[in-house]
């Protein structure tokens, strides 16, 4: 394939991580920029986004960019967080942490883990 600005987007779109959960559902994800996260503070107000585990619950959901081929708009409201973080459920947010961790292109990471390897 060429190296054009089109297939850059095609190569990056079939690389981005997606999952399935434990109801079935699959969910589109991406790897968040420094200026989402950013976006997510601000949406999140001040004390919420120095509240850790809040935070990261949060930063899990707003990495799901579709539920079963669905578009999800990302959450620009402490409510819109709150609404997805229920929409997702236990099952959802484990898929994506799960989705997340693994090394991005399946060979073992720094410890020498393979994906699907117990650490």
């Amino acid at each position: 394939m060429s190296d054009t600005p089109s297939a850059r987007l095609i190569a990056a779109a079939q690389a981005a991580p997606a999952a399935i959960d434990a109801t079935g559902r699959h969910l589109s994800l991406r790897r968040l920029t420094a200026l989402d996260k950013l976006r997510l503070y601000k949406a999140a107000g001040p004390a919420l986004a120095q509240n850790a585990p809040w935070m990261g619950v949060a930063l899990l959901a707003a990495s799901v960019t579709a539920i079963d081929d669905i578009p999800v708009p990302a959450p620009a409201t402490e409510t819109q967080i709150e609404a997805l973080v229920g929409r997702l459920g236990e099952d959802g947010l484990a898929a994506v942490a799960d989705a997340l961790t693994l090394p991005a292109d399946g060979v073992e990471d720094a410890a020498g883990n393979s994906p699907g390897t117990p650490t």
